[in-house]
Parts: structure tokens; C-alpha cells; sequence
């Protein structure tokens, strides 16, 4: 698969995951007292469709670069495979209503207690991996523009 079209099908993946988290938004707000979905819920649909257009971005930019597509693809993936831990984890939240704050100590996920070491590791990878694999992408394109 070349890295644009990796891109496009990531990006219809997570607007689909964005309408759906949508429907269980309004169903959530309909259902609540206080009229509002719960938080991570509310972000699941976010994060989702903003995710589906950084892949239409990312399309655009592996589109006109210079690197091989070998590389845009592996940088895409990295980039799509921390977008979407990222949503799943708003997803397990929602779904379990444990936290309204993920980065709140103790770590929960459900009635379990997530290692802050794990949590911090975690989010470092994720910063790491997203910005080295989009300057990647972005400098090939930079560079095809020159």
C-alpha cells in the first residue's frame, strides 16, 4: 500500500469511529440529567474526527514528498497507530466511565490502577513518535517544494 492511500483509509477509519462516537455522544447527553455527554466520550468523537482529517493532511503531504513512500508509510503509521491508541484509550474510558481526568493519580483504567511510570513512559513515546514521524513527512514535503 503506498503511504497516501494508507493516509485516506486511516482517515475514513477514524470518521467513521467519529460518527459513531457521535451517535453515543448524543445518546449520552440525552440520557443525562445535566444534559451533557461524559467527558471522555465527549473526546473520543473529538479526537476521532479531528484524527480523520490529519490523515487527509498526512495524504496530502506524502503525496508531494520527496522521500520514498517506504518511509512516508512507516511514518504514517507510527503517527496513525498513536492517534488511534489515543482514541481507543477515550473509548475504554467512556465506555467504563472510571475518570473524568486519565492523568489524574492513581491511574485508573476500570477498577484497575495504572503504574505512573507507564503512564509518563507512555506519553513520552507518544510525543517522541508523533513529532519525529511528522517532521519526517513534512520535511519531505518541505524539501519537494523547494
Amino acid at each position: 500500500m503506498n503511504a497516501p492511500a494508507f493516509c485516506l483509509s486511516s482517515a475514513g477509519a477514524f470518521f467513521l469511529v467519529g460518527l459513531a462516537s457521535g451517535a453515543w455522544k448524543y445518546l449520552s447527553i440525552r440520557r443525562s440529567p445535566d444534559v451533557r455527554a461524559p467527558l471522555y466520550v465527549d473526546l473520543a468523537h473529538r479526537s476521532a474526527l479531528l484524527y480523520a482529517f490529519a490523515g487527509v493532511l498526512l495524504a496530502q503531504l506524502c503525496e508531494r514528498s520527496v522521500w520514498p513512500n517506504g518511509v512516508n508509510l512507516r511514518a504514517t503509521m507510527v503517527l496513525q497507530v498513536f492517534f488511534a491508541t489515543s482514541v481507543i484509550a477515550y473509548v475504554v474510558h467512556g465506555a467504563l466511565g472510571d475518570t473524568d481526568n486519565q492523568f489524574r493519580r492513581p491511574h485508573r483504567l476500570g477498577r484497575k490502577t495504572i503504574p505512573a511510570g507507564a503512564m509518563t513512559g507512555f506519553m513520552i513515546a507518544l510525543i517522541l513518535a508523533e513529532v519525529s514521524a511528522f517532521l519526517v513527512v513534512f520535511s519531505g514535503y518541505l524539501l519537494a517544494a523547494i
